[in-house]
């Protein structure tokens, strides 16, 4: 089977959702483009956009519609050469709404699991839940005669284990889009221990037409992004413990969040970065990776305690900011919730008390300043190094928070994980949108 033909009927589960509903977008978009080659004139292409609610599904088709149009309109263009054939279609309006067409003709909405069964590919985006993903890719492989290539997009289970336990005899990839997965470069792709060379290598020729950067990673729970994230997580948590000695818990958290964003040059504060995925999210993840994991524990009994006070973060459907850890107002942070108190405590009230408590440190530059700057390395290590002298209570926490982001990466690497300290740095710089890559010689652990 070839590429176009493997891309005539495919089935994505979860395509309602924050994640599925990109995979859909790009996914539409590929099918669309295949189906306009002359070759493949008068072949049927079908996208299946499964979930389980008719009005998620519903919503789901207006945000394919709206961001179709703007595709649409960016390359109008091609689709002039495309349908230079057309003679009825003049003007770039009538170009684009035939395109628009097109697209959504292709698209079929279901909240039956059955239309998945005469596909040749499924991409899968639920919940990160186990039992149910190996649940679903069983009924759709045994009810399925096309024997079907499934892409899981899980970005902590082991795709060895999905393989086995669904019986799919290595028709199977990981192949993790980063969120939101129309805007976001970065694939991390997974083989199962028995994947076969043909579903790799067409995951291959997809994420290279989708113009994606793909980042390989070994098939170990939570791979190279999640390895990192929560690591990261259960380190920044550990220092609010450490910092309560000195600071109230609302005070440590503003703190930790203040140092991983501003003096470490981050677009976003950890726990910020934790309420954007979700609490919820982030500490099922966790407990994902704790059950494969040996000679460590992932647990955070902070983000338990939040949870049992309902603090869960996450975003909206339409992409706003849910309050978390922290409160927030058109998506800027404003507030940290209390457990003690079970309050939000408005940052205004302890920044300047915090502030002190830090003490001294250098000015960074901004993420913005630096994060596409051709002379950043410059600037970092003139920053790091001024941090690397300063003796205040802030700047000794930098220092310490990006060594232990340095030795969690280096540990990915020696735990094989990742191949290469490369690979890290490409997932943290392109899927986190990190300015610099974690394992570097700003600042050396001999300090």
């Amino acid at each position: 089977m070839t590429y176009d033909e493997r891309l005539q009927h495919v089935s994505v589960l979860g395509a309602a959702g924050k994640m599925g509903s990109g995979i859909l977008l790009l996914t539409a978009i590929e099918m669309t483009d295949l189906s306009l080659k002359p070759e493949n004139k008068g072949k049927p292409f079908v996208l299946n956009a499964i979930d389980v609610s008719d009005e998620a599904l519903a919503g789901v088709m207006k945000y394919l519609r709206s961001q179709i149009l703007k595709i649409a309109e960016k390359k109008v263009g091609v689709l002039r050469k495309i349908y230079a054939d057309r003679v009825d279609l003049i003007e770039n309006g009538e170009i684009i709404d035939q395109y628009l067409f097109e697209a959504l003709s292709i698209v079929r909405t279901s909240t039956r699991i059955e239309s998945a069964y005469d596909s040749t590919l499924v991409f899968e985006a639920i919940r990160e839940d186990p039992q149910l993903k190996v649940s679903l890719f069983s009924q759709i492989n045994i009810n399925n005669k096309k024997k079907p290539w499934f892409f899981t997009n899980t970005s902590s289970i082991p795709i060895t284990m999905l393989d086995t336990e669904a019986g799919l005899g290595g028709r199977i990839l990981g192949f993790h889009f980063y969120n939101p997965p129309a805007i976001q470069k970065l694939v991390e792709v997974i083989k199962s221990k028995r994947t076969l060379k043909e579903v790799e290598e067409f995951g291959l020729t997809y994420a290279k037409n989708l113009r994606k950067v793909v980042v390989p990673s070994h098939d170990v729970a939570g791979f190279i992004g999640n390895g990192h994230f929560m690591r990261d997580i259960l380190y920044a948590t550990s220092q609010v413990a450490v910092l309560s000695d000195t600071m109230t818990d609302v005070e440590a958290i503003f703190a930790i969040n203040k140092i991983s964003q501003e003096a470490l040059i981050r677009p976003m504060g950890i726990f910020q970065l934790v309420d954007y995925v979700g609490v919820d999210v982030c500490s099922y993840i966790m407990s994902v990776m704790n059950s494969y994991s040996k000679k460590e524990k992932l647990y955070s009994p902070m983000l338990e305690q939040l949870l049992k006070a309902g603090i869960k973060g996450g975003q909206f459907s339409d992409g706003t900011q849910k309050d978390g850890i922290l409160k927030y107002e058109k998506s800027r942070p404003v507030a940290i919730y209390d457990l003690k108190k079970k309050k939000y405590v408005p940052t205004e009230e302890i920044r300047e008390k915090v502030d002190k408590k830090l003490g001294k440190m250098p000015v960074p530059p901004s993420w913005k300043s630096v994060v596409s700057n051709p002379e950043n390395n410059r600037i970092f290590n003139t920053y790091f190094a001024e941090l690397k002298k300063t003796a205040s209570p802030g700047a000794k926490l930098a220092v310490s928070y990006m060594l232990r982001s340095r030795i969690i990466g280096q540990q990915l690497v020696a735990d094989k994980v990742a191949f290469n300290d490369k690979d890290v740095n490409t997932v943290l710089l392109t899927g986190f949108f990190h300015a610099y890559g974690p394992i570097n010689d700003y600042i050396t652990l001999d300090h």
